[in-house]
């Protein structure tokens, strides 16, 4: 109800041909004022599952990046757009880093002198965090890292899903309500017989399955898997977690999440409790209410569309970038000194 009034702000959608034939999408968003610091940075945000750069939330927080001197990058998942077609058999998956890593590239070497702040939300915090533990290399010209609601490990995450405490079950019904349609929306590609090589073990009797499944975990074993060629829903969930990636991140971390999340169960938060213990470049921050992604500030029914969480990431960003300009910079001999010792 707090985004009846979300802001529309005006970007360029930009088209990446992936090495297997899909067509990545994600929209650009230029600055609308100065940053603080005077620098050239840009935030490449990953949406939650099944998003894009026009869900209000996202608009909402591109919108507020822009008048504090964000250039902003929205990846748009692979299948997610109803106007965009699929152009090889496979869609986004939990964790697949693919098309983000194609988007951050693009910035890199379109604006070589930008710097990074990776923004995830939901699904698309543990992406960035994945993509950011795959490689010390993603992690170059990354000033920090912000992931807000997201669940650490879909593998242990799985078994709460199927619980009712917080409507959690009734919230998983829905999501895969519509993960359904969005899928079925591109039944021809994914399972129709056409000259694209589709999964071999994506076969019709999946798409009957698919028409009863009544949870995310029933699609996710009966097709998500298949576009990766997992040969079991635990080994996918395990590998597509971030959970494995998170110690390798070096950068400042900022990770989020509520008390009354109804779909992070209370278990899943050890793991960022835990990670913030043992590493100093990593900050868990744990409100008692926000909810999935809400953090509505202003009255009860009809809250303000701008959520306590836009002002955070953005506070959070400014307020590394600051501390990135000031902080003293080794130079080249002190360095080579360094690495002799």
């Amino acid at each position: 109800m707090g985004r009846v009034r979300s802001p529309h702000p005006n970007g360029h959608r930009k088209y990446l041909t992936m090495p297997d034939g899909a067509t990545a999408t994600f929209d650009l968003f230029e600055p609308r004022s100065e940053h603080c610091t005077g620098e050239d940075v840009t935030m490449v945000i990953c949406p939650g599952i099944a998003n894009h750069s026009e869900k209000q939330y996202i608009r909402t927080f591109v919108d507020y990046a822009q008048k504090n001197g964000y250039r902003c990058a929205v990846l748009n998942h692979l299948g997610a757009l109803p106007n965009i077609e699929l152009t090889s058999p496979r869609m986004f998956t939990y964790g697949c880093t693919w098309e983000f890593g194609a988007m951050v590239n693009y910035i890199k070497k379109t604006y070589p002198q930008t710097q990074l702040i990776v923004v995830g939300f939901s699904l698309g915090g543990n992406i960035v965090c994945k993509y950011l533990g795959e490689s010390q290399a993603n992690q170059e010209r990354v000033l920090c890292c912000v992931s807000l609601c997201q669940g650490y490990s879909a593998l242990r995450a799985q078994e709460t899903f199927m619980q009712w405490d917080h409507c959690r079950r009734f919230y998983n019904f829905l999501m895969a309500d519509n993960m359904k349609k969005i899928i079925l929306s591109h039944r021809q590609v994914l399972f129709g017989d056409n000259n694209m090589k589709k999964p071999q073990s994506l076969s019709e009797a999946d798409l009957g399955k698919l028409y009863t499944a009544t949870s995310l975990m029933q699609i996710d074993d009966n097709v998500m898997r298949k576009f990766h060629g997992y040969s079991s829903l635990k080994e996918y969930y395990e590998e597509e977690s971030c959970l494995h990636y998170l110690h390798r991140i070096h950068v400042p971390l900022l990770l989020v999440n509520a008390a009354d999340d109804p779909l992070v169960h209370e278990s899943l938060l050890s793991i960022p409790r835990a990670l913030s213990e043992k590493k100093e470049n990593v900050m868990h921050v744990l409100p008692l209410h926000g909810g999935h992604l809400g953090f509505f500030e202003g009255s009860v029914l009809f809250p303000e569309p701008l959520t306590w969480m836009d002002k955070l990431v953005v506070q959070y960003a400014n307020a590394i970038c600051q501390w990135e300009k000031t902080k003293p910079h080794c130079s080249d001999a002190e360095q080579a000194v360094s690495g002799q010792e």
